[in-house]
Formats: structure tokens, sequence, C-alpha cells
């Protein structure tokens, strides 16, 4: 099984859905809090829905259970906290939501976590793609 995670800052349109068709992504699961910004250009919630139907056939779903809560990013984002307090904060709302649980791992297999972020080096994708991967063998593959 092959799950995916993608940011489309620095991203034009084009290299994003390409990057999603041609790697087989079957759905996207937007984990963004806010997925409405006038920031998001082509990535802005309705618009992209539409996109990813009409462009690849890939089916789109905003959950929020697996974004950070205002006040994490805020705290974050304001450096009144590091990564790895980040990190220790989210896997508890993660855990106080049920949020991993409650995804179907056989629906899962090439789906792809989006977020704003560039890289998953520090955004809370990758912190997603492993929990899951404590719950089901799977390859972590970042676009």
């Amino acid at each position: 099984m092959k799950v995916f995670t993608i940011g489309f800052t620095k991203k034009n349109a084009e290299e994003f859905f390409e990057l999603l068709i041609n790697n087989n992504v079957n759905k996207v699961l937007d984990i963004r809090l806010n997925n409405t910004s006038q920031l998001a250009g082509f990535a802005k919630g309705n618009d992209l829905k539409y996109f990813l139907k009409t462009i690849g056939n890939i089916e789109y779903e905003h959950n929020t259970r697996l974004a950070p809560t205002k006040k994490l990013m805020n705290d974050y984002k304001s450096n009144l906290i590091d990564w790895e307090e980040f990190e220790v904060i989210f896997r508890e709302i993660l855990k106080e939501r049920d949020a991993i649980k409650q995804l179907d791992p056989e629906k899962l297999d090439h789906a792809c976590f989006l977020c704003s972020e560039a890289s998953p080096a520090h955004c809370h994708r990758i912190l997603i793609t492993e929990e899951i991967r404590n719950i089901t063998d799977c390859e972590i593959i970042h676009l």
C-alpha cells in the first residue's frame, strides 16, 4: 500500500496535478484547518474539489479532525513552541480525537494527504502518515 503527501506551496497547478495523476492518486485528504484562504489559489476548497474530479477523476475530502488547532498553529508559527513540542501536542490531539482510528486503512491505498507546506519536514502531514504506518503496512511517499 502507498500513502502520499503533498503541499501545494511552491507548486504551480500543472506540477501539482501532474504529480497526483502520475502517481495514480485516487483521493486527496485535505488536512488543512482552513481550506478557503485566498492565498490557496488553485488549492482553495471547492475549486480544488472541482479541479481534482475534472482533471484527474480524483476524490476530495476535507478532514479537519486531522488538522492542528488554530492555537497550536499560532503558537508554532509565533515561535512560542518548537517543532518537538508541536509534535508532542499534535500527536496528543490526534489521540484525543481518535482521528487515526477513524480512518479506514483499506481506503488509504493511493490516498494523498494535502497541506500547504512545501516540505513535509515540519508539517503535520508527516506526523499523520507516521501514525498511519503504525497501524498498517504502508509506504509513505512525499510528492
